[in-house]
């Protein structure tokens, strides 16, 4: 009874947020659809899956899961290169097997291993790729037109914006500039946004509608043609609808190229729905934390299940999570209620959906991508320095012009790069120059030291000049490696007595007793204990 009631009992208090995510999500589930390449009902299929199923199976009180625009790229290229979107959908059951996987291996701290500079560049990226696969549809021009492969044939390609021009529809044009207006003064005028229950979302759509409307029965050329509006297939039954699902090829299953987009999948969705899940938890004014293992699973088989039926594959996501903690939702019966909507929407009234021109969805679509790659991000890690921004605008552009896998693992090497290099200097290290004027020399080394330091700890006694005095401090090191050990030693006993270099020890095992009860060492012991 207790469950029942965590889970019914808040209808009254959170259908106002679950109808503000309902309206939020529907053109989104269309305009992803669209996006990445896939029939417009695969994307209400995976709201109402992640509305539903995912919503009831996790604890997160605000997070909303859904078809999300992080996964577009990934998934348009996959289609394309499978060459069916049934065996996408094997794909799709791929990805929620090791999703489930992951949760029970308590994988839900996967997310604190990328660094967040290659996460946001992997966003922008995104953004990128979303803006420039909309911008045929924002002009009507969409008929065997690849946006990014054209624009990166062979290179840079500038025909790309000839081939655009020709083809430009001003009906589209229109409906783009009128809804990307809408959805702008929507965030930009306080009065506006003070309308909780009516979305700027879902405004630009009834615009577009209307606007083609008046276009049609003017007659005017302006009028945008049906290959240009959302095309969702009309059920007269529920066996209708049953019978437009479409389900995976399972003998996808031994295709490796399969195999390799399930797991890219399985990835990118885990730690796009980790972020999130931490983002939506500091949405919840109650500062509820959510069980990311739980959530894990609960994506798994709500992927499973999106697969199953046709749908795409899901995470949760920043922009319904947002509208649902912005609208006051206070448990996930919000998540649901939207679900639920969205799944009343599909059988009672796809007609109405498919008068909505492509071009307005396009400039929904525009609006996220522009907020995934805002110039504002690229500022904040310019002004942070070249080690966080270098990985993060490599991370950008690798994933524009290759893949989102590509992309990632290219940004995630250059900050390993750095990691190194800075690991490599943290040791110690000194130019000739900095020991020229130097009579009494301080070496205290790292917390740790490796045999990535050995180069920079080499050079340094390598510019220690003749009849010097040098200390090297290991007071503060839990961990010398043995190489290094063997060059410090080699140095104190051998070079030291050669060039009558006075060396003292702090810090190091008592292994070098022997060097001090050396007569004619130069090594001075001052502490020992063990590191």
């Amino acid at each position: 009874m207790k469950k029942a009631k965590s889970i019914y009992g808040g209808i009254k208090e959170n259908f106002p947020s679950g109808l503000v995510v309902f309206l939020v999500a529907l053109p989104l589930c269309l305009g992803i659809a669209l996006a990445s390449g896939a029939p417009p009902l695969s994307g209400i299929i995976a709201g109402i899956i992640g509305g539903i199923v995912v919503g009831y199976l996790s604890n997160s009180n605000i997070s909303v899961t859904g078809p999300a625009a992080g996964l577009t790229a990934i998934v348009l290229t996959a289609i394309t290169d499978l060459g069916a979107f049934e065996l996408f959908l094997c794909a799709g059951l791929i990805a929620g097997m090791l999703q489930l996987i992951l949760g029970f291996l308590r994988a839900g701290s996967i997310s604190n291993y990328f660094p967040t500079n290659v996460i946001e560049g992997m966003l922008a990226g995104i953004g990128i790729i979303i803006i420039l696969t909309q911008i045929p549809n924002a002009f009507g021009f969409t008929d065997g037109f690849e946006t990014k492969e054209t624009l990166f044939e062979n290179g840079f390609n500038p025909a790309y914006f000839g081939q655009l021009a020709s083809g430009v529809h001003m009906g589209a044009v229109i409906v783009t500039l009128v809804s990307v207006s809408i959805l702008v003064a929507w965030d930009k005028f306080p009065v506006l946004k003070k309308i909780k229950m009516i979305p700027g979302a879902l405004v630009a759509v009834a615009t577009g509608i209307l606007l083609n409307y008046i276009f049609v029965v003017s007659g005017s050329s302006l009028a945008i043609g049906p290959e240009h509006l959302v095309s969702l297939p009309v059920p007269q039954t529920a066996a209708d609808f049953t019978n437009m699902l479409v389900f995976p090829d399972l003998n996808g299953f031994l295709n490796p190229k399969v195999w390799i987009v399930g797991a890219t999948i399985a990835i990118v969705a885990s730690i796009e729905t980790l972020l999130c899940i931490e983002a939506s938890d500091r949405l919840d004014t109650h500062r509820r934390i959510t069980d990311t293992n739980l959530e894990l699973r609960a994506q798994g088989i709500g992927n499973l299940l999106s697969a199953a039926i046709g749908g795409l594959p899901m995470t949760s996501v920043v922009v319904r999570s947002s509208a649902n903690a912005g609208a006051g939702a206070t448990s996930k019966t919000s998540t649901m209620i939207h679900g639920v909507l969205l799944l009343v929407c599909v059988l009672s009234i796809p007609f109405i959906l498919n008068l909505i021109p492509l071009a307005t969805l396009a400039a929904v679509l525009i609006l996220v991508g522009y907020k995934l790659a805002k110039p504002a991000t690229i500022m904040h890690f310019w002004h942070k320095g070249k080690y966080q921004f270098i990985p993060f605008i490599a991370t950008v552009i690798a994933v524009v012009s290759l893949d989102l896998l590509k992309g990632v693992g290219i940004g995630l090497l250059i900050s390993v790069f750095y990691i190194l290099q800075g690991n490599m200097k943290r040791a110690y290290y000194l130019s000739r120059e900095d020991l020229d004027d130097a009579d009494d020399i301080n070496i205290k080394l790292a917390e740790e030291v490796s045999f990535l330091n050995k180069a920079a700890i080499k050079k340094t006694l390598k510019n220690v000049r003749p009849n010097s005095k040098v200390c090297i401090d290991a007071r503060s090191t839990s961990y010398i490696a043995t190489d290094i050990l063997d060059m410090i030693q080699e140095f104190a006993n051998i070079r030291a007595k050669e060039e009558d270099i006075e060396v003292t020890l702090l810090g190091f095992k008592t292994s070098y007793r022997e060097y001090a009860e050396d007569e004619d060492s130069h090594v001075i012991i001052a502490h020992r204990r063990a590191i």
